[in-house]
């Protein structure tokens, strides 16, 4: 109580005043400042934030890039308001630089894989190896892509299952995408008997592509002898088709040439064991 009454005795009060105007006027111009530089800051920003808005609504792009992308303008943005703002305060610019950098190191090593995967979704956002609604193959999972994230990659496997693959791994190794392209390109190998005729063979599989609408004319289809193995002659069957076709072109071949086979007596061989009773 004491302690307080000394400071509200005349003399003690009027220094305090007169250092509370002194400290006023030192940082009171550099506060004004700062406060017009946020305000006028954020307006800007905002605004910046619109342009970018309608220049990805004109724009065809990914749902996923845009989204992104508008999220690292907007937080960029800001992060260099506040350097202007602290700046102006008085903060030095190097010592803040020395501490932001000191703390991106530091989270940096924290979250190694995470930076790791947020790099490699920035790659595959800008890139396109593939899109939503592909079919890919990769790090051992096949299937189609559903969703893309800044970190990872969401795989829905011809079992319905669903795969969960980091953007790091995909960005760094192999991803086989087949629809890539509209035309696709299938390989049927089917074996004949030694005794077989492969001119008729061969014959009935380009008959069996000519009749298939889903298989093009343009490239045309070919069959070639691809081996002479133990027990057969192996034909290739080379065809195109669109991708939305592709698959049921080729189950479809597959049973139609076997019928169309069996009607013509052209044998396809299977591994057959002999065994002998000794009485």
């Amino acid at each position: 109580m004491e302690q307080i009454q000394s400071y509200l005795e005349p003399s003690k009060l009027k220094q305090f005043l007169e250092q509370a105007y002194l400290l006023a006027l030192e940082i009171g111009p550099n506060l004004i400042k700062a406060a017009l530089i946020f305000f006028v800051g954020m307006y800007v920003v905002r605004f910046i934030n619109r342009i970018v808005k309608r220049f990805f609504d004109r724009k065809d792009y990914d749902e996923t890039l845009e989204t992104f992308l508008a999220s690292f303008i907007n937080i960029s943005l800001k992060g260099v308001l506040f350097v202007l703002v602290i700046t102006q305060l008085g903060v030095q610019s190097s010592s803040l630089v020395a501490v932001v950098g000191a703390a991106g190191l530091a989270v940096g090593l924290a979250l190694q894989g995470s930076l790791s995967n947020f790099a490699g979704g920035v790659l595959i956002l800008v890139f396109k190896p593939f899109k939503v609604g592909d079919y890919i193959e990769a790090q051992g999972v096949s299937g189609t892509v559903k969703e893309i994230t800044i970190f990872t990659t969401k795989i829905n496997t011809f079992g319905n299952q669903s795969a969960i693959i980091p953007n790091g791994d995909l960005s760094n190794h192999t991803i086989v995408n087949y629809n890539a392209e509209d035309l696709r390109r299938d390989k049927i190998e089917v074996g004949i008997g030694y005794s077989s005729n492969i001119k008729k063979a061969k014959e009935i599989l380009l008959e069996l592509c000519e009749k298939d609408e889903r298989i093009l004319n343009d490239p045309e289809p070919a069959v070639f002898v691809a081996n002479l193995g133990d027990s057969s002659v192996d034909l290739s069957l080379r065809f195109w088709a669109k991708n939305e076709d592709f698959w049921a072109a080729h189950f479809d071949m597959l049973e139609n040439l076997k019928g169309r086979f069996d009607e013509e007596g052209i044998e396809i061989p299977f591994p057959q064991r002999v065994v002998h009773a000794i009485d």
